[in-house]
């Protein structure tokens, strides 16, 4: 397949980009500055602004998936305005494109915890992660409304909730394997649970190559 990703050197894209190479697509990676990602068979790097929507639908043009794991960063004291504005862009650039396959990579804060209530409005959810977080459930909440992806057959991904470049799991070796879940996080025992980066990216090119979660919300965890 051909394959377009947006975040290719983020905590999950690297490892995205890994995982979607050694399957043997072709990878058209969307970068601000292409000098960060070295040459690699099947990659073509293309300069392209994630807040831009023609600029990603000129990048992503002729692709038969988009897959976003695009995130400002959790230090940018904009990040809600900014990750929204960056989400909605590559939304409409991918449409724009004519590429109908979007998988976006959320946050675990839109899960729920109990009915009615999600993680990010419990008494225990980071503030530091607030703002991010709130972006991403009014992302979903956006999708799931029809506001977005209209025309698009878009997955959103949410992680466990322990995951991230500081979990225990961030650095553990790829096994292949993991667990799927819809709308409540997964658990190890009483503790919510993690996956690593490398076994997220296993999860995540499998939706892509056997798509299971069309115009839905998923979750994985480690096996």
């Amino acid at each position: 397949m051909k394959i377009a990703l947006v975040g290719p050197t983020g905590f999950a894209g690297t490892a995205i980009l890994a995982e979607a190479l050694a399957r043997g697509h072709a990878v058209t990676a969307l970068a601000r500055d292409p000098a960060k990602l070295a040459p690699r068979a099947g990659l073509t790097v293309v300069r392209a602004d994630a807040y831009d929507a023609a600029s990603v639908a000129a990048a992503v043009a002729g692709v038969d998936a988009v897959i976003s794991a695009f995130n400002p960063g959790w230090s940018d004291p904009e990040i809600h305005d900014h990750f929204l504005q960056g989400a909605r862009a590559i939304d409409a650039g991918t449409a724009a494109a004519g590429v109908k396959r979007l998988l976006v990579i959320g946050g675990a804060g839109s899960l729920y915890v109990a009915p009615g209530v999600q993680l990010i409005d419990t008494e225990h959810f980071p503030k530091a992660f607030f703002a991010g977080a709130d972006a991403a459930r009014k992302l979903l909440a956006a999708y799931l409304a029809g506001e977005i992806g209209a025309g698009l057959d878009w997955t959103f991904l949410s992680p466990p909730v322990m995951f991230g470049p500081h979990s225990a799991d961030a650095a553990a070796p790829r096994t292949g394997k993991y667990r799927l879940g819809s709308e409540a996080p997964l658990m190890d025992g009483p503790v919510p649970a993690g996956i690593s980066a490398a076994d997220l990216a296993v999860a995540i090119l499998d939706e892509i190559e056997t798509p299971k979660h069309v115009r839905t919300r998923f979750t994985v965890a480690s096996a």
